[in-house]
């Protein structure tokens, strides 16, 4: 008789929730050079104007989204703003160390594509860090179909970001 393969089910998206916040904060802390540091404040204000904010399981990771009328001020959200008339803005994407390699950040992606398209949008963006470089970011975003459309340095010189954008399609 063969080996039996013990295989994860696949946990649930989910919106997240309050509760979910001291959790999601953490997370996001852990990756601060990759993302921005946070504060509880500022998380909850994005989190209640964002377009898409789903976790995975208990936050074995999260996607937390912004459309073009979203109230705002990241400079790269900004440099979207005055390029693109409709688009969803990835602001953050974060998969827990240890929940790495299982699909996570492709399954929020693809339903963030699904729910972008049902919304009438186009055009998801984001930017990934070139400097500090961030190869794993990169890698992923161009094996999704995202092709750069400009750059930018950021924080006073201390950040050079790549932006992308991929074309979804109407729904």
């Amino acid at each position: 008789m063969a080996p039996r393969m013990l295989t994860d089910p696949l946990l649930p998206i989910s919106p997240v929730s309050p509760a979910d916040e001291p959790v999601i904060l953490a997370l996001n802390n852990e990756h601060a050079a990759e993302l921005s540091w946070l504060e509880p404040e500022r998380l909850g204000y994005l989190l209640c104007r964002s377009f898409y904010a789903r976790r995975i399981g208990a936050v074995e990771a999260f996607i937390m989204t912004f459309d073009q009328d979203a109230d705002y001020d990241s400079p790269n959200f900004e440099w979207f703003r005055h390029r693109y008339p409709r688009f969803v803005y990835v602001d953050r994407v974060v998969v827990a160390k240890s929940a790495r390699g299982r699909g996570h950040a492709r399954r929020l992606y693809d339903d963030l594509f699904g729910e972008a398209r049902q919304a009438g949008h186009t055009i998801v963006t984001c930017e990934v860090n070139a400097e500090p470089a961030n190869p794993a970011s990169d890698a992923f975003h161009t094996g999704l179909g995202f092709t750069e459309v400009g750059d930018a340095i950021i924080h006073g010189g201390k950040k050079t970001v790549r932006y992308f954008a991929r074309n979804i399609g109407p729904a």
